[in-house]
């Protein structure tokens, strides 16, 4: 069999590609340590996201008019998607806020379900759906149901380990897969950790 450079230079687009979201699900899984952060230190941990939050918006700002800080914009550019290309990187900002407002609305349980859901749930749903998933979820923006099967399951898993309710864990993976399936882009991660924690502290007050 010849080697075919058409080939060649997909695959090296493909393995490129998988790198970036690697990368980016990388920071996505870390931000499971939040919840122990805030347990010791809750308002010196917002104050620090909220701080990163805005540095991290200078910074991109910069990036896109041409004008990099070092160590951030090269941490971006790797991290950037293709539609993400010559364009303002939301992710990191919805994702910090994200965080913020779970950590300030619910209280200290459920919002580590929210802030787990987010960083397991939807971290390991893209990984899964870009490594294996094959069947693709109609008018989902390109979502698979690997992807989906992983966020339910991944979800199910973290919360159970935190409220130690089957029933309160079932419904609040359904609720983060069905969120995670839809079209959203990066809004993701504003709604899976605000509403996973919102549902569960409504749940807490009505299950036994």
């Amino acid at each position: 069999m010849f080697f075919c450079p058409e080939n060649g230079i997909y695959l090296k687009k493909k393995m490129n590609y998988l790198w970036k979201e690697f990368f980016r699900k990388i920071i996505h899984l870390c931000t499971a340590f939040v919840p122990i952060f805030l347990h010791f230190a809750k308002l010196p941990v917002i104050f620090f996201l909220a701080l990163t939050g805005c540095f991290y918006i200078i910074a991109e700002n910069m990036r896109f008019h041409g004008r990099e800080i070092p160590v951030i914009s090269v941490v971006t550019a790797t991290a950037a998607r293709k539609r993400d290309e010559n364009k303002f990187v939301l992710g990191p900002v919805t994702l910090v806020c994200g965080i913020i407002l779970a950590a300030v609305l619910w209280d200290e349980k459920c919002a580590a379900m929210g802030i787990l859901s987010l960083a397991f749930g939807d971290g390991l749903a893209s990984l899964a759906g870009k490594f294996f998933g094959k069947v693709k979820i109609p008018f989902s923006g390109g979502k698979t149901a690997c992807g989906s099967l992983t966020c339910f399951l991944a979800i199910f898993v973290a919360t159970f380990c935190v409220c130690q309710n089957v029933f309160m864990a079932l419904v609040l993976a359904l609720l983060g897969a069905l969120i995670e399936v839809l079209p959203l882009k990066d809004f993701d991660n504003l709604l899976i950790p605000v509403l996973i924690g919102g549902s569960a502290t409504a749940l807490q007050g009505l299950l036994p």
